[in-house]
C-alpha cells in the first residue's frame, strides 16, 4: 500500500472510529469494526469511469467473501469527484452498475462525502455532517445485514433524528476537535 492509501486508510479508520463510532451516529457500526468485517478499498481513480470499474470489483468482491470475514466495505476516492455536486451524480452511475451486476437486494450503497450536503440544507448546516467523510466514499453494505441490524433496533428511523440532535449538541466546533478530516 502506497502512502497515499495507507494515509487515506488511517484518515477514514479515524473518521469511523471518533465520529460514526464515537458518536453513535450509526449504531451498527460498532460490531462489524471490532470484529475486523470492515474492508478499506483505495481507488486510484481520477475520472468517474475508473471509480466506476473500481466499484465493480469491490461488489464482485464483496459478493465473493464470507460475510463473517467481510461484512462491508469502505471504498475511498481520494483522487476523483472531490465536488459534492459531481459525486452525487455519479451516484445514479453507482446504482446503476449495482442493478446491472444484480445485486439489487443484496448490496446497498451508502455515500459519504466532505462537502454532503442534504438537500434543502446550507452547506455549512451542522445536519450535514452525518454524512461528512474525510475523502468521497461508497459504502457497500450487505442487504442481510441491513436487515439484522433492523430487526435488532427496530425503531431504526429514529436514528437520523437523534444524529442531528446530536450534531447540534457537539456543534461546528465541537466537530472540529474531532480531528476526523483528512491528513494534512
Amino acid at each position: 500500500m502506497d502512502s497515499l492509501a495507507a494515509a487515506v486508510v488511517r484518515d477514514t479508520r479515524n473518521w469511523l472510529e471518533r465520529a460514526v463510532i464515537g458518536l453513535n451516529l450509526c449504531p451498527f457500526a460498532k460490531a462489524v469494526h471490532v470484529k475486523g468485517q470492515v474492508h478499506y478499498a483505495v481507488s486510484e481513480a481520477t475520472q468517474p469511469g475508473q471509480l466506476l470499474t473500481d466499484l465493480g470489483a469491490e461488489l464482485d468482491a464483496l459478493v465473493a467473501c464470507d460475510a463473517r470475514e467481510r461484512e462491508t466495505t469502505l471504498l475511498m476516492a481520494p483522487r476523483c469527484l472531490a465536488d459534492f455536486l459531481d459525486f452525487n451524480d455519479f451516484l445514479s452511475l453507482a446504482e446503476r452498475l449495482v442493478r446491472k451486476r444484480r445485486l439489487e437486494g443484496v448490496i446497498q450503497l451508502a455515500s459519504f462525502h466532505p462537502g454532503y450536503q442534504f438537500e434543502g440544507t446550507q452547506a455549512g448546516d451542522i445536519e450535514n455532517f452525518t454524512n461528512r467523510s474525510p475523502y468521497p466514499t461508497l459504502h457497500l453494505l450487505r442487504e442481510d445485514s441491513i436487515e439484522r441490524a433492523v430487526e435488532a433496533f427496530p425503531e431504526a428511523e429514529a436514528i437520523y433524528e437523534a444524529n442531528i440532535e446530536t450534531l447540534r449538541r457537539l456543534g461546528p466546533e465541537g466537530w472540529a476537535s474531532l480531528e476526523v478530516g483528512p491528513s494534512k
